[in-house]
């Protein structure tokens, strides 16, 4: 068999995906709750960027590192909680001096608009009007593992974790709640604001560590120069305009 093709076929993909790098190509892994704001995000960093081009793939946090741990090709990884940071830094799949925290959100718990009964406090999720309670999966969702430890240090956990219905991510467990699926659910109040028309906030929950973002530059990254001015974008004025817009605060 001759292999000289097969070979000058492998050097020339490998030259096609340096000169996709070299364009200005960045890969931005981030938290869905991250959605909105970094979809309007990334026209101004282009902009400020002539030639880079931004590519966005949204899921849970989790989700996203198990993604990136497999070799999935990223340069940025935006997390919605420290765990999973944490979790990239030891896989040493990220630059450890290019993390830090950009935002910070707020836990609530939201029903649908029409909902004939609200809970005044979290122990009221625990009674019969609520049957159905949408709560991000607690093994890869970041408002899963909070929602988790704010029912389990209030003696709660047993009670409601069998009414639980699980969501793959924080949106999910959103649209769950907006189309009436279920009697209340737990995401983060920057996602609750972006459907005010099918959704209330009931409650706003206090955690016990502050919910903060943390945002690097991946080890792997295909455009390492890109990674590392994406993540300086993110606390330029216009960025965190945006992120204030969608009720993010600063962390």
């Amino acid at each position: 068999m001759n292999i000289r093709p097969l070979r000058a076929l492998a050097t020339f993909a490998a030259l096609l995906v340096n000169l996709t790098a070299q364009a200005g190509d960045v890969t931005v892994s981030a938290a869905a709750s991250l959605t909105n704001a970094f979809r309007d995000i990334a026209p101004l960093f282009e902009a400020a960027h002539p030639g880079a081009r931004v590519q966005l793939n949204f899921g849970a946090s989790g989700a996203l590192l198990t993604q990136i741990a497999k070799g999935a090709p990223a340069d940025v990884f935006a997390s919605a909680d420290q765990l999973r940071m944490d979790q990239a830094q030891t896989q040493k799949l990220i630059k450890p001096e290019s993390r830090r925290d950009f935002v910070r959100n707020t836990l609530v718990v939201i029903t649908p608009v029409s909902a004939a009964s609200l809970p005044h406090s979290i122990e009221d999720l625990a009674r019969a009007p609520f049957a159905r309670i949408a709560i991000g999966v607690p093994a890869s969702v970041p408002v899963g593992s909070y929602t988790k430890d704010v029912l389990q240090a209030a003696g709660l956990w047993g009670a409601i974790e069998p009414k639980m219905i699980g969501a793959s991510s924080v949106r999910q467990a959103l649209d769950y709640v907006a189309r009436a699926e279920v009697d209340a659910g737990f995401v983060y109040a920057t996602d609750a604001a972006i459907m005010p028309d099918k959704v209330k906030v009931a409650l706003t929950v206090s955690t016990a560590k502050p919910i903060l973002y943390p945002v690097a530059a991946l080890a792997g990254a295909p455009n390492p120069a890109e990674a590392t001015k994406f993540v300086d974008f993110l606390f330029t004025p216009a960025a965190q305009a945006v992120l204030a817009k969608y009720g993010f605060g600063k962390p």
